[in-house]
């Protein structure tokens, strides 16, 4: 149990969390803030530059590689992000850069990609979150680097002169997420203010809802959602993985509806919050509630990824999965056992479904993510888990995270690289 004082901070810092992490992004997280830092270096030198070089870490390029730049006309890649940023973005906007896109922006972008005018370089030996952007226009020359997180310009510098220098934001500003726990979270949850959640948590149901629906109602991306629809009905447990999967076929298609994001993913951010969001619904919760179990699923996602890191080549549908039946689970009252197991079973069945960059396929794996942690629900229900010691399952539940934590983070370095190879041995095969 914690004191009225410990508890008044512990609410404080997961606010604070809740706040940096659930932010609007428009299209994918890794093309968007390439196209960030193009915008900002058009603003610098003072128009569209005449070339642009980007230096990606090899998990940005992954990312990029597969997946519809949105407001972009179906233009694919790091060029593409760059150079529709230069032309059209807005870099106050931060991850909703390319909102406002019109027919002669697309057009000249295109024009400018024709030519030629950027080219992306792999950057070895940084982050797995990394864009250092350079260009020049006429006799001026200027870099800005991106770095932390999706949207945190860090260094800028125009003419060899460093006009900001912004370090990456520490626990103040975004919360001290090494505070976070299980039994935390529930008690978060259950106590914090309704008020307090109640604007970041509307904006991610509105926007994360009509991005699914618009998924189901078009032909965006595999159709992963209403092709779930179409062959298994449309009764509450295939609804709420078709729900997610169709805001994942849409945002990969590059439909420009902005997303509420979770660990730096709006494909992460769908997945937390869709399925709890179709559960409410049908069990008649209240806002009250949905707000407090949407908290659970989202900060729970955060706790399991604060170990992995936001880019890797574990794929975070595992994580916001589970996430989002812990969150289903808190609306049916379960208690933080019947919790922890949802976490072990789920984590003790599929981890270790590997990313190989954000496309069309990431639905199909939110899908089965959601489906896997549906089932672990269902066994942690009645008692079931896996037993500590088999496997990665080990110690109590917060070590188990930690422990495929590690798995994705440490163990997956290597398998991280090795999809990178290919991928770029693809893309020098392909021009």
């Amino acid at each position: 149990m914690y004191t009225m004082k410990e508890s008044e901070d512990l609410c404080d810092n997961y606010l604070r969390i809740l706040a940096s992490e659930l932010i609007p992004a428009t299209g994918c997280t890794e093309p968007i803030a390439i196209a960030c830092a193009a915008a900002r270096l058009r603003e610098v030198l003072g128009g569209v530059p005449d070339w642009m070089k980007v230096h990606c870490s090899g998990n940005i390029i992954k990312n990029v590689a597969g997946v519809t730049v949105p407001n972009s006309g179906g233009l694919r890649g790091v060029e593409a992000a760059a150079v529709l940023g230069a032309v059209a973005g807005d870099s106050g906007r931060k991850l909703e850069v390319l909102g406002r896109v019109d027919e002669k922006q697309r057009m000249e972008a295109q024009k400018l990609l024709q030519q030629g005018i950027c080219r992306c370089l792999l950057e070895e030996g940084k982050e797995n979150l990394y864009i250092r952007l350079e260009g020049g226009r006429g006799n001026d020359r200027a870099e800005v680097t991106v770095q932390g997180s999706h949207s945190h310009i860090s260094r800028v510098v125009k003419n060899n002169t460093v006009i900001l220098e912004n370090p990456v934001e520490g626990k103040e500003e975004k919360g001290d997420r090494s505070r976070l726990s299980i039994r935390g979270i529930l008690d978060f949850a259950e106590t914090v203010p309704v008020s307090a959640l109640r604007e970041m948590m509307e904006r991610q149901i509105a926007y994360n809802t009509a991005i699914s629906q618009e998924g189901l109602n078009g032909s965006w991306g595999a159709q992963v959602g209403r092709t779930l629809i179409r062959t298994e009905g449309d009764g509450l447990r295939t609804r709420m993985k078709a729900a997610a999967a169709a805001g994942s076929d849409a945002r990969m298609g590059g439909c420009p509806l902005p997303v509420v994001i979770n660990s730096g993913s709006g494909n992460q951010g769908i997945t937390v919050s869709v399925p709890v969001i179709e559960y409410a619904g049908e069990r008649g919760a209240d806002r009250e509630q949905l707000y407090r179990a949407l908290a659970v699923s989202n900060l729970i996602a955060i706790h399991q990824k604060r170990f992995i890191g936001n880019l890797s080549a574990y794929c975070g549908a595992v994580s916001a999965g589970c996430a989002a039946a812990c969150g289903i689970a808190w609306l049916d009252g379960a208690d933080y056992d019947t919790i922890g197991r949802v976490i072990v079973n789920t984590l003790g069945a599929v981890s270790g479904i590997v990313c190989d960059g954000a496309k069309a396929s990431c639905a199909a794996k939110i899908a089965g993510a959601v489906e896997a942690a549906l089932l672990a629900y269902d066994m942690a229900g009645k008692g079931m888990a896996f037993a500590f010691g088999e496997g990665l399952v080990e110690g109590d539940y917060e070590q188990t995270i930690r422990n495929f934590g590690r798995l994705g983070k440490d163990g997956m370095k290597k398998t991280d690289e090795e999809i990178l190879h290919m991928m770029t041995e693809e893309r020098r095969k392909n021009g």
